[in-house]
């Protein structure tokens, strides 16, 4: 194949699009690399700040051209591997944790599956409509992160099964889209674990993963999957997951939320007049 002078040369790849197997290999600026490693370098050092990255990395990929419903297969495929880096980090956390993590596990990723299935089998232009409502609602759950931590009810005040059901419901979002899911997750734990903040972060971080990582085989097999975007995002995702928690030691979460909410919100308001007018 042939590439100019300043794209990289990327092998052709084959996605399957569900009417069969596709061309998906192009070149790629080496900007549009160094892009993504930034946005996934930021993504994953917001993750750890505020429990978020795809506010951060899904606009960067529907700015480099991606549609929209590529993009978020592309961005939940790229956060495999800053599942896989954050439990690694978090086995002080998770030691005499694993039945635990494998019980509620089991729930998550059959929710994260569930999520994915519920996008692949709708029409992309209902996830057009959709996602600013969902970016909007993410935003503003993440603003008001804190007063939600503070008015979860003990483990003791719910019964099992809503707690389960609870948890396959937001599994599902992070299957299907997945912003502020981490604060979603760690809302619904509190009620269900009776840990410290820290040893109930390290729970959402493994079963999140597991979710993620249910939803991206899911797209990867069936789904519209921009394979060369995700080295460098994944890349990205895992450096900023390694210097997010150096950052978060030092510097106050509070603004960072409060920056990232209404980032979200303005391009919740932008996506919402492209799509509903």
């Amino acid at each position: 194949m042939r590439c100019d002078a300043d794209h990289i040369c990327l092998r052709h790849l084959e996605v399957w699009d569900g009417r069969g197997l596709r061309d998906a290999g192009l070149g790629m600026k080496f900007s549009e690399v160094l892009v993504l490693l930034a946005a996934g370098t930021l993504g994953g050092i917001f993750s750890t700040v505020v429990s978020i990255a795809s506010l951060v990395s899904y606009p960067v990929l529907l700015a480099l051209g991606v549609p929209p419903l590529s993009a978020n297969m592309t961005n939940t495929v790229s956060l495999v591997l800053t599942g896989a880096g954050s439990v690694a980090g978090s086995r002080p956390e998770l030691e005499g944790q694993g039945q635990r993590v494998l019980r509620l596990g089991i729930i998550t990723a059959l929710g994260g599956a569930a999520g994915a299935i519920v996008l692949l089998l709708t029409p992309a232009s209902t996830f057009t409509v959709v996602v600013p409502v969902l970016i909007g609602s993410a935003s503003l759950v993440l603003l008001v992160q804190p007063r939600i931590k503070r008015l979860s009810p003990t483990a003791d005040g719910r019964s099992r099964l809503g707690q389960g059901a609870a948890l396959f419901a937001v599994a599902m979002y992070v299957g299907y889209f997945g912003a502020a899911a981490g604060v979603m997750l760690l809302v619904v734990l509190s009620m269900m674990i009776s840990e410290s903040l820290v040893r109930v972060n390290a729970v959402k971080n493994a079963v999140s993963g597991m979710a993620n990582a249910m939803a991206a085989i899911c797209f990867a097999l069936f789904g519209d999957v921009r394979w060369a975007l995700v080295a460098p995002l994944a890349a990205g995702f895992l450096c900023g997951g390694w210097i997010g928690p150096k950052i978060a030691r030092k510097v106050p979460a509070g603004p960072f939320r409060v920056v990232v909410s209404l980032c979200g919100i303005g391009l919740a308001m932008k996506l919402g007049l492209s799509a509903y007018r």
